[in-house]
């Protein structure tokens, strides 16, 4: 019987075992980089994150931009429902991995979510920097009622259908991340975002100014998802971490709504209040 040595494929990933312990690594390369020998304490964040997805160092410029848009979207606060939904189960005194869970869950969809943001990057991939194939590209996505896991879409992918005017924040991101790449689908974005407005009968939303940046990172359509997602969870966290310690009473936009018409209280039952929450 031959001693046969179990390993694992992968292009990204590669590890060279311990001599004493062969399920602990001794060395482990990232598309051929030493990242404890080479990459710990040379790269950023941002730099590893890219090199992790795309098999190579970023430029400069494009680890820059990729640095803003994780600033940009660490925490996009209550009103976005990822970080709702973290909130929701912070409150709620879920568990860590429960709220984090709760703000992926409802942070992937397809209005304010990752989805939406893998529609985008497709929407750029087939109309580039061209008005009328983002027309035409829009309406073929919005006259498409096929359902597999996903509903069809409802709205302009990267607009806001319940928005009046751009949010400021938005604004903001578009104008630091387009100074990153002057020839970019970004720079085109912002010349020509009252013309795609126009196109999409809603303001652009932030969703929007991510698919640009990812598709001009070079990301494809399913890592912008992903990486979408991750870039959210900051804010989901410590929004998560400070409603649990909060109370609902604190809770945005509910405890004011909440009256209770026949406090149990009244009725020799412990209140509320008496059970501390």
């Amino acid at each position: 019987m031959t001693d046969q040595k179990q390993v694992f494929h992968s292009n990204i990933w590669f590890e060279e075992p311990e001599a004493d312990n062969p399920f602990a690594a001794k060395a482990c390369y990232c598309h051929g980089y030493d990242v404890y020998g080479e990459v710990l304490g040379k790269a950023s964040w941002a730099e590893y994150i890219y090199l992790m997805f795309k098999g190579e160092r970023p430029s400069p410029a494009q680890a820059q931009m990729l640095e803003w848009l994780a600033v940009a979207l660490a925490n996009q606060g209550p009103r976005n429902a990822g970080v709702r939904a973290g909130m929701n189960g912070g409150v709620g005194g879920s568990v860590s991995a429960g709220s984090l869970m709760a703000a992926l869950a409802v942070g992937a969809g397809q209005y304010g979510g990752a989805h939406e943001v893998f529609h985008v990057v497709n929407l750029w991939q087939s109309a580039g920097q061209n008005l009328a194939a983002w027309q035409l590209a829009i309406q073929q996505l919005l006259n498409n009622k096929d359902v597999d896991i996903w509903l069809p879409m409802e709205h302009s992918p990267g607009f806001d259908p319940n928005g009046k005017s751009c949010p400021t924040p938005v604004r903001q991101t578009l104008r630091a991340l387009a100074s990153c790449n002057p020839h970019g689908a970004l720079h085109w974005l912002g010349e020509n975002q009252s013309a795609l407005e126009a196109i999409a009968t809603c303001p652009l939303a932030m969703t929007g100014v991510a698919g640009a940046a990812f598709f001009d990172l070079g990301f494809s359509a399913e890592q912008a998802e992903m990486l979408f997602l991750i870039l959210g969870m900051p804010g989901a966290a410590v929004q998560a971490l400070e409603q649990k310690e909060m109370g609902w009473k604190k809770f945005p936009f509910i405890a004011s709504m909440i009256e209770l018409q026949d406090d149990p209280g009244s009725f020799g039952i412990p209140s509320i209040e008496e059970f501390g929450l």
